[in-house]
């Protein structure tokens, strides 16, 4: 085969300085340990700061480095796992659940999540805020939707406000007999309140996981949770499948 126009370009600068600024990140620098500034390191591999911002920016995309505001540039941990098998058949809040809930109000689904609750454009639904953490560090933040008929015994006594009405939703919701769940995975764009609950600038990065809960033949409960792209991968365990759908509705499972 003959060679292409693409073969035929050159290696961008700061793509071959990324290799070896991850070669020095392997073997110099611990997790959290702080990078030295821009200045320092411009100098020491010879190039320009332009080209240094350019690999310190796709190193930081890739997980590789983290970016803290009053701390600077530091070693970031390995990437958390985030499993999307089929054998995670749990209600959210289930016992071992990583999440931790923060707050829970009624308010109205966007329109993509009340088609598939099966609700009115007005109608209210509970929505649960959860978020999750690791090694100290926001890695996601949930946003549950409950129809209120999910959790039709809920009472005003039962259910106070804040993170103890977000437990009742979800104890509550956990009565029924999970009968499967199914979640679809896009890349896309921190929205400002994603990015403020996640310490990320809005527009970085993210993993966008929408998850539908069956019960009763109906869908009783979706989860739309974001991760950040460069802290978290995916997982798919030997009971879990990928498929691929080329129309609106692509789905991993």
């Amino acid at each position: 085969m003959g060679t292409t126009q693409l073969e035929t370009v050159p290696e961008p600068k700061y793509w071959h300085l990324k290799t070896v600024l991850t070669e020095a990140l392997d073997s110099e620098f611990a997790v959290g340990e702080i990078l030295p500034n821009e200045r320092e390191l411009a100098a020491r591999f010879g190039v320009a700061r332009a080209t240094l911002r350019q690999a310190l920016e796709q190193l930081e995309l890739e997980g590789r480095l983290q970016r803290r505001r009053g701390v600077g540039t530091t070693v970031a941990p390995p990437r958390m796992g985030v499993p999307l098998g089929s054998a995670q058949g749990t209600w959210p809040g289930a016992a071992g659940d990583a999440w931790q809930p923060a707050d829970c109000a009624p308010a109205t689904a966007p329109a993509a999540v009340a088609r598939m609750l099966g609700a009115r454009p007005d109608e209210q639904v509970h929505v649960v805020r959860r978020t999750r953490v690791s090694q100290g560090q926001p890695v996601a933040a949930e946003l549950l939707y409950v129809p209120m008929s999910s959790v039709a015994e809920l009472t005003g006594m039962d259910a106070p406000s804040g993170a103890a009405r977000a437990r009742v939703v979800l104890r509550e919701l956990a009565r029924h007999d999970l009968e499967g769940q199914d979640r679809a995975v896009e890349l896309g764009s921190a929205r400002a309140d994603d990015a403020k609950a996640l310490d990320r600038l809005p527009g970085a990065p993210v993993l966008v996981v929408t998850t539908r809960f069956f019960a009763e033949g109906r869908t009783a409960a979706v989860s739309v949770a974001t991760y950040r792209a460069d802290t978290c991968r995916l997982t798919f365990g030997d009971s879990g499948g990928v498929e691929i759908h080329h129309g609106p509705e692509r789905r991993a499972s």
